[in-house]
């Protein structure tokens, strides 16, 4: 916001040679003290080349696996699960080590593409902070033991139908799981199971759509581009639709809070809470030939927009909102023709039976009605409502068992702990957000002494020695038959699909399903609730690259907040970075405080999964714990929250402004109708000089030249390039307080600007990678020509050669490179290792380093075109932010290539380069974001 009002502290911060803090050390040594000692270091050099190395023995293999060719990746499909929901995968695997995760075209979850906990799900498997061994009472035993103290309760629960018997567990759309359960309850029909999922509303409608048909779409609180089960498969079909050549869909957005979506809005419009409750009856009326009195300006050419496309509309509710407003948006799309269409409505999938709730079964182990209690893979202790006390209720139960990656807040009140398998090391089966069923399969031996889920129900069933591969192939036996069987698994094997088979009924449902609690009445401040984007639910808290990915419109890192709309602000008498305590409903916690351009006035929004206190090295302690104002009549906020300033002020550890780029035009952009009369309008922008005017000789590249687009049509900014360049190329973290310095070593960014008024601001992502400059100014001043142009135009880092001048890194306007101060790289965990890159050098302290286009990747895909004969075909080599890209707003290719997809882009009318006034000549360019305005809206 700084920048947006043009404040003195941002003009100050331009002025600076380099960030606050980035030119000394943490302890306060200065640039020149340490330029000295680099000398001194650099004359022991030659001393330090004399001294014996440790020998290393390379033992090849004895017999070699069928299918493995040492230094080729294998790729094995199966899927990632969020709240117990499939988006499908491909994992790339070295030698048996599972490094890299792209998104599996063939599944309907993912359709390619991938998102940053995807992405970040590879450094959870290696996570040296996982749970290794089981634990009694916190100390180390065996699985053996725990079969063998099951036997006696087991005989009582045999003995009684169950009786006392409780489970607890997240949300599953496992078949084979589901039926293991069935199998539980009918063998103790006395026992309940108790589903617990902290970042799902219960009352939600499950919705399936179909964005690409939809030629005008409101979301109504709804970030469906970014969040929820679904979210890849909408912003792929979305971004199909945003071609200004085409028939180009319209996109309507009402928040109280902004987000992704709103982003990629052709309007956005900015209401208080009680306003988006209000919203579709307002919009009925509109429909109807009515207007109420208290509805927006807007609001009639919004309804007539939507009824000039019956059918071919669509109108989504947040499923965070409560029941009455997702049944009024399901009668809006009956209204409007759209069901069956555009969208369809399912039954929710398959609970377990004898279900009880999380206040039934709390209420039962405080009146000592519970004699056992298995927790499977849940943390109720640290995410639960406030209201509910789930610590002192589970002291009462005798005999209690919890699973998990960790030995997290709720492990740590249980008798027993059992370490779980990552989903990358078992067997099991999931459903998709639309029912379509999926095999997961392992791609490493268990790293640790884990089991799963299917292993830990097998011996309550009386089979403690059966393995997940033959639980879930005995269900799915029985499920298709025998005929056939063998050629249906090894098909899902190599798709990751079973086709033709769902999860539960198929049938759309009549009506509307489920109720929530409803929104207390209008007044005062309304606090507002939802998932963290990176590390949702606090699941993913001990996630370092997670903790470290800036957040999409604050770029917050390693911390959460508490966000408020200027107005607000200022009439409450806050400001930015003041620490404030929240009281909601008689709960306080203090929070410090982000002004946010674009809030709903009178709201206050705050994120869950901070505040842990077992989440691992990386995780505890790390920002407030929002779940401590959550209660279960307010699970997503309410109205009545209050404000007070405590009088003291918080730094907040942010990137947005490491890399200002001062009197720009970063962003170009034009309403489609302005598009459509002046096709060329980047032209009379970017005033770049010609390309004859240039110091630098020309260089014909005869063979590849390598080139990069990225469509800021399409763009969603929800960095998923940024995390997934990371996983491809050994990139480490660097932690809060180096971040604060300026130091962070992300290769892609992804920059966000506001544009217009604070109040509605029009909200603009660019992601900025090195532009690979044919006139590069990082070259010309290198003293050691570490940094050179290669015969295919790539301007390439010699690591070897670097001496850490940073004198390439202040002579660049993009502000691209990175340079390692510390030794960041971990180099201590054994399996931290195991997920690194092979085929990328690991750097180290004094090194710039800077993306590469992923030059591993052009390098591999010309060693088999040489093999074969043959030129690298189009759409061949893909970056691995390219290929993360749910949007596929990143293209790349042989800029030599007519025929190429990226030669054509660079031809469209919308190409522009970044600072392409300093004649650098960028190889990434971009195309101008374009806003299919209605003009009846104001």
């Amino acid at each position: 916001m700084a920048q947006l009002e043009d404040l003195p502290e941002f003009r100050d911060y331009l002025d600076r040679e380099f960030p606050e803090g980035a030119s000394e050390w943490s302890d306060g040594l200065s640039r020149r003290r340490f330029l000295g000692l680099m000398g001194a270091s650099l004359a022991l050099t030659g001393l330090a080349a004399c001294s014996r190395q440790p020998i290393d023995k390379l033992l090849p293999y004895v017999r070699q696996p069928s299918g493995l060719t040492p230094g080729e990746p294998l790729w094995f499909a199966s899927a990632h699960l969020l709240s117990g929901i499939a988006r499908g995968i491909l994992v790339e695997s070295h030698e048996g080590r599972p490094t890299k995760i792209e998104g599996n075209p063939d599944h309907p979850g993912s359709l390619g593409g991938t998102d940053a906990t995807m992405q970040g799900s590879i450094l959870q498997l290696y996570d040296p902070d996982r749970s290794q061994t089981p634990l009694k009472r916190g100390i180390p035993s065996t699985w053996g033991t725990f079969q063998v103290e099951l036997q006696q309760p087991a005989a009582q629960w045999n003995a009684n139908a169950g009786a006392g018997l409780r489970f607890l567990s997240g949300k599953t759309t496992s078949p084979t799981l589901l039926e293991q359960i069935n199998q539980i309850t009918a063998r103790y029909p006395a026992a309940r199971w108790t589903v617990h999922e902290p970042a799902v509303n219960p009352g939600a409608l499950r919705v399936v759509c179909d964005v690409e048909r939809a030629d005008v779409i409101l979301a109504i609180d709804a970030d469906f581009l970014a969040s929820g089960p679904a979210q890849l498969a909408y912003a792929r079909q979305f971004a199909r639709r945003r071609n200004p050549g085409d028939a180009m869909n319209r996109l309507y957005v009402a928040e109280s809070a902004p987000s992704l979506t709103g982003a990629a809005a052709d309007h956005r419009f900015s209401l208080r809470p009680d306003d988006i409750f209000r919203l579709p009856e307002w919009l009925e009326h509109a429909l109807s030939g009515s207007r109420d009195e208290a509805a927006p300006q807007w609001l009639e050419a919004l309804a007539r927009d939507l009824g000039n496309h019956s059918g071919r509309s669509l109108v989504l509710a947040g499923e965070f909102l409560p029941a009455t407003v997702q049944e009024a948006v399901y009668a809006l799309n009956n209204r409007l023709g759209n069901i069956g269409s555009t969208v369809r409505y399912l039954p929710e999938v398959l609970e377990p039976p004898n279900g009880i709730p999380l206040l039934d079964l709390v209420g039962e182990m405080q009146a000592g009605k519970v004699e056992a209690l298995f927790i499977l893979g849940a943390n109720p202790v640290y995410a639960h409502p406030a209201d509910i006390e789930v610590e002192k209720a589970l002291s009462r139960v005798p005999f209690t068992v919890h699973q998990g990656l960790y030995v997290d807040e709720t492990a740590a009140l249980c008798g027993w702990h059992l370490p779980e398998t990552d989903t990358l090391e078992s067997w099991s089966d999931a459903a998709a957000f639309d029912g379509t069923l999926c095999l997961l399969q392992p791609l490493i031996e268990p790293l640790y002494d884990g089991i799963s889920r299917h292993e830990l129900l097998a011996a309550l069933l009386g089979q403690p020695a059966v393995k997940s591969y033959e639980i879930v192939r005995r269900y799915w036996r029985q499920r298709v038959g025998e005929a056939g069987f063998e050629d249906i698994w090894h098909r899902a094997l190599s798709d990751g699909v079973f086709s033709g088979q769902t999860l539960g009924p198929s049938r759309e449902v009549a009506t509307s399903p489920g109720q929530t609690p409803s929104e207390p009445a209008s007044g005062g401040l309304h606090l507002i609730i939802r998932p963290d984007p990176h590390i949702y639910d606090g699941q993913f808290a001990n996630n370092p690259w997670l903790q470290e990915l800036p957040k999409p419109l604050t770029k917050i890192v390693w911390e959460n907040a508490a966000h408020m709309a200027p107005a607000t602000a200022g009439r409450l008498n806050v400001k930015h970075g003041d620490v404030v305590e929240l009281d909601f409903q008689g709960r306080k916690i203090t929070a410090p405080l982000w002004v946010l351009p674009g809030m709903g006035e009178d709201s206050v929004l705050i994120h869950l999964g901070y505040g842990r206190t077992r989440a691992g090295k990386v995780g505890d302690g790390v920002g407030f714990n929002a779940y401590a104002l959550r209660t279960r009549e307010a699970a997503w906020g309410g109205s009545g929250l209050q404000i007070r300033a405590t009088g003291i002020r918080h730094a907040f550890s942010t990137t947005q402004d490491h890399a200002a780029m001062e009197h720009s035009h970063p962003v170009l952009f034009a309403t489609l109708a302005d598009f459509k009369k002046a096709p060329d309008f980047v032209k009379t922008i970017e005033e770049a000089p010609a390309h004859d005017e240039s110091l630098y000789p020309p260089f014909a590249y005869k063979g590849y030249s390598w080139g990069m687009t990225i469509d800021l049509n399409t763009c969603i900014g929800c960095s998923a390039c940024t995390i997934a360049c990371q996983a491809e190329n050994n990139i480490p973290v660097v932690g809060r307080e180096q971040v604060m310095g300026g130091r962070e070593m992300h290769w892609i960014r992804v920059d966000r600007y506001f544009s217009g008024p604070v109040e509605a601001p029009q909200i603009l992502h660019e992601p900025v990678p090195c532009m690979h400059c044919e006139n590069a100014p990082c070259e010309v001043v290198c003293p050691v020509a570490a940094t050179v142009h290669d015969s295919e135009g790539l301007n390439a880092m010699v690591y070897n050669r670097c001496i850490g001048t940073r004198y390439c890194s202040n002579n660049c306007p993009y502000k691209v490179r990175r340079f390692n101060f510390f030794h960041y790289a971990e180099t201590k965990s054994p399996t931290l290792k195991m997920q690194r890159n092979p085929k990328v050098t690991v750097r180290t302290r004094g090194v710039i380093e800077k993306c590469t286009y992923c030059v591993q990747r052009i390098s591999a895909a010309r060693i088999k075109a040489e093999v074969e004969g043959r030129a690298i075909r189009d759409g061949e080599v893909v970056p691995a932010c390219a290929q993360a890209c749910p949007a596929e707003a990143i293209r790349f290719g042989n800029v030599n290539d007519p025929a190429s997809k990226v030669s054509q882009l660079k031809e469209n009318p919308r190409n522009y380069s970044l600072l392409g006034e300093l004649n650098t000549r960028p190889r990434t360019t971009y195309l101008a974001r374009i806003f299919n305005r209605n003009p009846e809206v104001a």
